[in-house]
């Protein structure tokens, strides 16, 4: 394992001097830096997290990606992350990555250079190989996000079954006809590719076929509810039921179909995913996915402080349990 003496070595400056670097010392110079930075990506070379403490080098500050803030999904798992890290003597810092590979990259790169101790992904945009070479500069936690090759813990939600269950109850509503919202093509390591595997399966054995008119990608808000909602009054023949994905589009959806005078559920059922507040106060209540949020939030934060406190963490899934709430709009 490389040590602060061959960062030194190699970058030809003085330990000292390579010491002020990782304090983020005010007079070193911006070549020195460039030069010690090097020369920790030759080596390999991250400074040990239980040192830097002793040192009061640690941040005590945690990242934490998010999609969208203005989601109340990660806005209440952002909540509770705040909270179990500030009992920890902890702070958080919130990205948003707006979906974006590069801004996602960007704050990753916040790893890199000591400016937070480690950071919990609440969504990826990026392929895990890119985002894989930050595990040396800090842990990364995943939350709400799964990724098959990564090897790092996650926290996450069964979201095949949760989607499955809420399919399921449709057609045991009697529907056949059912809409579907998702975030990504039905690709094999796409986007939503866990829901969306939930969906054909509950579909294949209702004996039901998938109708690609009826399947709306890349959906993710109120607004984007009012459109699914208008698309399919286009339709001359229309799915008398959706599966919206979110609570958010299920109340988009709700809006324009009672202004377009749809009765809900006996022109069309809809349900949601997340039990958010606002599925209760939603007319007729929502019927939707609960997940337990606070949960998520906790067990990321635990699992994370412990890698940060060299604490042995196994790389494994935390399968958290979900639940299908029935409610009015079904």
């Amino acid at each position: 394992m490389p040590t602060i003496t061959d960062v030194a070595k190699l970058a030809g400056l003085s330990k000292t001097t390579v010491s002020r670097v990782l304090n983020n010392h005010p007079y070193v110079s911006k070549e020195n830096k460039v030069l010690v930075q090097k020369a920790m990506e030759q080596l390999g070379y991250s400074p040990n997290p239980s040192a830097r403490r002793l040192r009061g080098q640690l941040t005590c500050t945690i990242g934490v990606i998010v999609p969208r803030i203005v989601n109340p999904f990660f806005s209440y798992l952002v909540n509770s992350i705040e909270k179990v890290a500030y009992k920890n003597n902890y702070q958080v810092l919130i990205f948003q990555s707006d979906e974006n590979k590069e801004k996602e990259l960007n704050f990753l790169n916040l790893l890199k250079i000591k400016q937070v101790d480690g950071i919990i992904m609440t969504s990826i945009e990026n392929e895990w190989d890119s985002i894989e070479q930050y595990t040396k500069y800090g842990p990364i936690m995943l939350c709400n996000e799964y990724v098959n090759n990564a090897k790092v813990p996650m926290v996450r939600l069964d979201q095949s079954e949760g989607t499955y269950i809420g399919i399921k109850h449709l057609i045991e509503r009697g529907h056949k006809k059912i809409g579907y919202c998702t975030g990504g093509l039905f690709a094999e390591d796409g986007k939503d590719k866990d829901r969306n595997q939930g969906y054909q399966k509950a579909l294949k054995e209702a004996g039901i076929a998938i109708n690609p008119n009826w399947i709306f990608v890349n959906q993710h808000s109120i607004e984007d509810g009012k459109q699914v909602m208008n698309q399919i009054l286009t339709l001359n023949d229309r799915p008398t039921a959706i599966f919206t994905g979110s609570d958010e589009i299920a109340g988009g959806v709700m809006i324009e179909a009672k202004k377009h005078g749809l009765k809900i559920p006996d022109d069309i059922a809809i349900i949601g995913f997340d039990d958010q507040p606002i599925a209760e106060l939603l007319e007729p209540a929502l019927t939707t996915i609960r997940q337990p949020i606070d949960q998520m939030g906790e067990k990321a934060v635990e699992g994370l402080i412990a890698m940060l406190n060299n604490q042995e963490v196994q790389i494994k899934k935390i399968d958290l349990p979900i639940q299908l709430v029935i409610r009015k709009s079904t």
